[in-house]
């Protein structure tokens, strides 16, 4: 199976073929056993900077773990009001018995009890009116008669049931900060949306948003618990929420991939087997494929201690659209090269090496300036493709030569070579056409220069409109927290945040009268700090002073003294209660709040102050955060943060660009100094160079003037156009000697036309996807792939006296021929 040069085999090329091979087949082994020892995650923290401020540290907490990453919001819809409410009982019943699920809420009083129970027990250790001055004979006289007022109110029946046991109306005085959240209307016991028309049910997972495996088993769960209630009624089931999005997502992902990705192979294969008319070779083309991937892979999880992000790798299977191109060049332009029966791999590897070995090296340096960047998933994407690439060429030039027999042959394209030299010959003419192009995309580009780049991360957002309609409407129908706005503190126990919480709730309490802010959630509400439960206790009189103190309270009421000594009693166990602990809020529906807004990360603790905007606010107005800024100075809080979730978000995205634009740029010159050195002539750099501008420039006009911002995806896109078309415009400038030029082989012209073809079935397929991350790189490759090759095609040198190159002696893109 060993390929035998002409003229005989040397000694020295046997023991040599088979020590690249043993390397090879080492370097294999090598890798397989890094990538078993990979992981393969998704976590959010590799798009972080590597040294990330506190903001955007906390964006990536509140996507992966925080308040709204757990909820989903379900709707059912469809038959009548009384259907559609007993479905939601039943299935509202079966999830709280998944321990899949932390809370189930779909108006039904299952916690009530024991929420009632909590704040009537420990209600004086709980309201923020129990202050020395409420309980002075003063402050009792007011507070009763304000009990006495509200008998008359419509809360009269419960005022009457609670007066013996809470004349100063502290059971009310909680429920009315704890009842801040918008009320969901209720038809025969169950939710249902402000129009009626669907039964609507919160569900809070028991695993993080950033489980997507979990968040799909209580998607799951939730539809498998509706089959079940609604008995192939005519109901209909909808969901929203992080989870659902981020599962939907995946899959959608993973399906487009696959998709796509399948056809893409099976035209780049029916293409392949059309020249190559050979399986054999069709499967050894494969080889620097699957070797550059498996390099790829191994390489990032050795430089990134042993991670590998899902983005890296899902970038990594188009890798087939570049790296399958140089067994395409080895397999067609070698075939010139024919002795005997036998075909010389040796002249092709003299001849065109060269030239192969310049494009990989233009690819390497552009690709290397995302290795510079502070975001470590960049900087994945940037060391998988070198090393995928180079992997990829390295075997064909070491290996692939070795174990093709020198017997096998693909079908003579000769004839095809010719059309298409007749087509290069004529191609010189419209260079005004590129020039015109160029000019065109610029002046677009100029025009379009201010929403030129997308600045917001939305723009990738994979979740298509009508979802987004949904998920307000439901948000809007169950008063589900949306959180944008939020105020962090930090310290180093629990304690401390929630004193800290404390003293920032004081100071939020003004800019909510003012309408600054339309309100404010904090885990203190349902847990005070120790010392403001002391404080509240120590509020309390002693049971003789207290006595006194309420006998001339209601002295002007129409009681008796006695009334109240169920009050005398209960107080006096609060004022020497133990305080509450986390545990004490075990079986309500306030430990649920706690688990979101008191967390533990390491030795830190957080505690979290949902904002909401005022109530007069429209969607597109942002929240003026000077007065919250001022409030958290004045509260002496130096470890909280005020943080606009979204606008960290569009910042963060905001990073990325600029650093990517300006490691690309860094990238260019880097190519532009290599072929500068490799080429030796200004002329040959400008020649190269020329088609790739004009084709990138296309590209993005063409994307602009269809309204399109450019985005991150896109900006990758392009560096792996210029990675691609670089092969093209070298081997066109290749032919070319710094005398007269010559022409480009047929053979040479076959291969670049099935390069090309095999690159836009790997990459121009994505344009067709749904997502708009796989489009924007489709869009940016497959048009571009094809831009560059005409655009070598056309800017070619034109051969002196319009004649071909012999057989077998083309010149490098060094200008010497193989000897």
């Amino acid at each position: 199976m060993m390929f035998a040069p002409r003229g005989g085999p040397r000694p020295t090329a046997l023991p040599a073929a088979r020590l690249a091979v043993v390397l090879w087949l080492a370097w294999l082994l090598a890798c397989a056993a890094v990538v078993t020892r990979t992981s393969f995650t998704a976590d959010l923290s590799a798009f972080l900077p590597r040294m990330p401020s506190a903001e955007q540290q906390l964006l990536v907490d509140q996507l992966r773990e925080g308040l709204v990453s757990r909820l989903i919001l379900v709707g059912v819809e469809g038959g009548d009001a009384d259907g559609r409410a007993a479905v939601s009982r039943a299935m509202a019943a079966q999830l709280r018995k998944d321990a899949g699920f932390s809370a189930i809420s779909n108006g039904e009083p299952v916690n009530q009890a024991a929420d009632q129970r909590y704040l009537y027990n420990h209600r004086y250790l709980l309201s923020p009116s129990v202050t020395p001055e409420r309980f002075s004979q003063q402050g009792l006289t007011a507070a009763v008669a304000d009990t006495f007022d509200l008998l008359a109110s419509p809360a009269g029946l419960f005022t009457k049931s609670l007066l013996p046991r809470d004349p100063t109306g502290e059971v009310m005085s909680v429920m009315s900060q704890l009842d801040a959240r918008q009320r969901v209307p209720m038809h025969a016991g169950a939710w249902v949306s402000r129009d009626g028309r669907r039964a609507v049910l919160l569900a809070q997972t028991a695993s993080a948003g950033s489980d997507t495996d979990g968040q799909a088993r209580a998607i799951d769960a939730i539809r498998e618990a509706f089959a079940v209630a609604a008995r192939a009624g005519p109901y209909r089931l909808v969901m929203t929420g992080p989870g659902v999005f981020s599962v939907k997502a995946r899959d959608t992902i993973r399906h487009d991939v696959e998709r796509l990705s399948a056809i893409g192979i099976a035209i780049i294969v029916t293409l392949l087997l059309v020249v190559y008319r050979s399986v054999p070779l069709l499967v050894l083309g494969l080889v620097p494929v699957l070797s550059g991937a498996l390099a790829g892979v191994a390489a990032v999880s050795l430089g990134f201690g042993g991670t590998v992000h899902g983005l890296t790798l899902g970038f990594g299977t188009t890798l087939i659209g570049e790296a399958v191109d140089y067994s395409i060049y080895l397999f067609v332009q070698s075939a010139q090269y024919t002795r005997g029966g036998q075909r010389d791999n040796r002249a092709w590897i003299a001849g065109f090496w060269p030239t192969v070995r310049l494009g990989v090296l233009t690819s390497v340096c552009g690709f290397a300036s995302l290795l510079l960047s502070g975001f470590p998933g960049l900087a994945q994407l940037g060391l998988y493709s070198i090393a995928g690439l180079a992997t990829a060429a390295l075997v064909t030039r070491f290996v692939l030569p070795h174990l093709v027999p020198a017997t096998l042959h693909l079908r003579d394209v000769t004839p095809l070579g010719t059309r298409l030299a007749a087509l290069l010959a004529r191609a010189g003419r419209l260079r005004w056409l590129v020039a015109v192009v160029a000019i065109a995309a610029c002046a677009v580009l100029w025009a379009r220069h201010d929403t030129l780049w997308g600045r917001e991360l939305s723009a990738l957002s994979p979740v298509p409109a009508a979802e987004q309609a949904l998920d307000a409407s439901l948000r809007a129908d169950l008063g589900a927290p949306d959180v944008r706005y939020l105020v962090v503190l930090s310290g180093p126990d629990q304690e401390s945040v929630l004193e800290g919480a404390e003293r920032v709730a004081r100071q939020l309490d003004p800019l909510v009268a003012s309408g600054v802010i339309g309100g404010y959630e904090s885990p203190a509400r349902y847990l005070p700090s120790a010392a403001t439960q002391r404080a509240r206790q120590a509020s309390l009189p002693a049971p003789d002073e207290l006595a006194r103190r309420l006998q001339a309270a209601v002295a002007q009421q129409p009681v008796r003294p006695e009334l109240f000594a169920p009050f005398l009693a209960e107080a006096g166990q609060a004022r020497t209660a133990a305080p509450l602990q986390r545990e004490d809020l075990k079986g309500t529906s306030m430990a649920l709040a706690i688990d979101a807004l008191l967390t533990q990360r390491g030795d830190h603790w957080n505690a979290t102050l949902p904002l909401r905007a005022p109530a007069t606010a429209r969607a597109t107005d942002v929240l003026d955060s000077q007065p919250v800024r001022a409030a958290l100075d004045r509260a002496g809080a130096s470890h909280a943060l005020f943080v606009d979730l979204k606008r960290e978000s569009d910042q963060l995205y905001g990073g990325y660009m600029r650093e990517a634009l300006h490691l690309s740029l860094g990238g260019v010159l880097a190519i532009l100094v290599l072929l500068s050195v490799a080429l030796r002539s200004p002329r040959r750099v400008l020649a190269t160079v020329l088609p790739l501008a004009a084709a990138a420039l296309a590209v993005m006009g063409g994307l602009a003037a269809l309204g399109q911002p450019l985005n991150l995806l896109h900006l990758v896109g392009l560096l792996l156009l210029v990675a691609v078309g670089s092969n093209y415009a070298l081997f066109f400038n290749g032919a070319a000697s710094t005398g007269p030029a010559t022409a480009i082989s047929a053979h040479t012209l076959v291969s670049l036309l099935l390069a090309n073809l095999t690159t836009v079935a790997a990459f121009g397929l994505l344009a067709w996807s749904d997502l708009p991350l796989l489009k924007a790189f489709g869009l940016t490759v497959g048009p571009g792939a094809v831009l560059a090759l005409c655009f070598s095609a056309i800017l070619a040198r034109a051969p002196a006296g319009g004649s071909r190159a012999k057989a077998g002696q083309p010149e490098d893109v060094t200008g010497r021929r193989p000897r």
